[in-house]
């Protein structure tokens, strides 16, 4: 299916650009707000990037009107954001910090009245630090409870005036990295505890589901996966084989709860003989069951190839963390896949594969197996920007990424695909987790690095005036 006829995006489709909290707001102490355990983590000497850390970031709490501006300037549709949890509950229960509260009051308000709808993510990482020294966060059931008590505060809040509600932000991302590789809090490394993990998470998912519909009854909700289509590295039956296993163990185990209600059959049943499969409790299956969510956030970057891997094969490997390209290592679960290059596509300085075709086939895939709602929660590349002596930033790599994705998105679409947004990441640059500041994403600059944080100043990219049109001609100019 081959079509290269120019042609519009839908009437109505929501053209935005995302953030995270903890990656752009800063004032990490500010008017009440508890420490999450990212403020902890990332002072611990080794964790990020030269130290990198949320503190200031872009400053967007105390600058969220600029940045709105900048908003409506480029023509934004739509703007998807993250709540704080300890910015709204310091200490994660308990009692509410009404300053939390009216920050996003204000943030909301700002955007309705640019003609941007808010498109709020409900957890993006920043679990409060009290929660986790309290029960231990994800890995205890009694997190179920304070998630939705808090996601109820806020769909009381703001239910009336935000439509798109996202639950949980790439939680497989999150939790290998915490519980399997270590580098994110709490810095484990037991694939049980990882496993026992994801369920209370797909419990808790599903319980905000279930509030939502009561208070919110005319939005709309669904979690934000990231997702990584996995190829076979040759024709060999081998790694067809290990690409269908990395399908079932890194997408189906956490969509098919998500969309479906149960975990994948062969993935499940893989785990229990190995004692690694999570308690599952009565009443947790009809949970999973009856909270379909309305809509489905796809993060996508790139795609990855899979090769056969022994029994005594490659382990999981990290993940590259200072853009040295060519430095990230061979991943993979003994018995099931490892990861391979691919010689027909480019690659990011993180060794992240451009591929746009990609995305396509990830939403034909979506499409065809669970046949919901997808809207582009992020899409964008992380590179090294420089500001010139006159002061501009010129970024022709990311304005050809974005225009390859945004043409496989057309033509998704005219393949039967329901995609009612797209969402660039970032609209700011941010604080890039264990990457620090050194990794742009943004449509517009933000003057800081990781030692100095200059003056903040917001100065828009090549991307910005690109996108602009792009929004002005619904997707014309492609």
């Amino acid at each position: 299916m081959v079509d290269t006829a120019a042609r519009p995006f839908p009437d109505g489709f929501l053209w935005g650009a995302a953030s995270a909290a903890y990656q752009v707001e800063g004032a990490f102490d500010a008017d009440g707000k508890g420490p999450s355990i990212w403020d902890t983590f990332s002072k611990i000497p080794g964790n990020t990037f030269a130290g990198s850390n949320g503190d200031v970031a872009a400053d967007h709490y105390h600058r969220y009107a600029e940045d709105v501006a900048l908003m409506a300037e480029i023509g934004l549709k739509a703007y998807r954001f993250s709540v704080a949890w300890s910015r709204v509950f310091p200490a994660g229960r308990g009692e509410v910090n009404e300053a939390g509260l009216a920050f996003y009051d204000r943030l909301i308000d700002a955007l309705r009245a640019a003609g941007i709808e808010p498109v709020l993510t409900l957890y993006h990482w920043d679990l409060p630090q009290a929660l986790a020294d309290a029960c231990g966060g994800w890995e205890s059931r009694a997190i179920i409870e304070d998630f939705d008590r808090y996601c109820t505060t806020l769909f009381k809040r703001f239910g009336g005036r935000v439509r798109y509600w996202c639950t949980l932000n790439e939680m497989n991302h999150d939790f290998q990295r915490a519980y399997l590789l270590g580098l994110h809090p709490p810095g484990l490394r037991d694939t049980r505890r990882f496993y026992a993990a994801v369920h209370i998470a797909l419990l808790a998912n599903a319980t905000a589901i279930r509030s939502f519909r009561r208070h919110v009854p005319d939005g709309k909700i669904g979690p934000v996966f990231p997702y990584m289509p996995a190829y076979p590295a040759s024709p060999r039956p081998e790694d067809v084989l290990a690409s269908e296993n990395a399908e079932e163990f890194l997408q189906h185990w956490w969509l098919d709860p998500y969309l479906r209600g149960h975990y994948p059959d062969a993935a499940y049943s893989w785990l229990k003989a190995r004692g690694l499969a999570p308690e599952i409790l009565d009443g947790d299956a009809e949970l999973l069951a009856a909270a379909r969510p309305d809509f489905l956030g796809v993060n996508y970057y790139f795609s990855v190839c899979y090769a056969a891997n022994a029994d005594d094969g490659a382990g999981l490997a990290g993940i590259n963390r200072t853009g040295a390209k060519g430095s990230t290592d061979v991943s993979g679960v003994p018995g099931l896949y490892k990861t391979a290059p691919n010689p027909f596509v480019e690659t990011t300085n993180w060794d992240w594969a451009i591929d746009p075709i990609g995305l396509r086939i990830v939403l034909r895939r979506l499409a065809n197996r669970y046949r919901i709602p997808i809207m582009i929660t992020e899409n964008g590349l992380g590179a090294f920007d420089t500001l010139t002596p006159d002061g501009q930033v010129h970024d022709p790599d990311r304005v050809a990424y974005l225009r390859s994705h945004l043409e496989q998105c057309r033509l998704a679409i005219d393949e039967g695909v329901d995609l009612v947004g797209y969402c660039a990441w970032s609209f700011t640059d941010v604080l890039s987790w264990l990457n620090g500041y050194q990794k742009r994403y943004g449509l517009v600059y933000i003057n800081r690095d990781e030692a100095d944080e200059r003056d903040l100043r917001r100065i828009r990219k090549d991307s910005f005036a690109w996108y602009q049109r792009v929004i002005a001609t619904n997707g014309g100019v492609l």
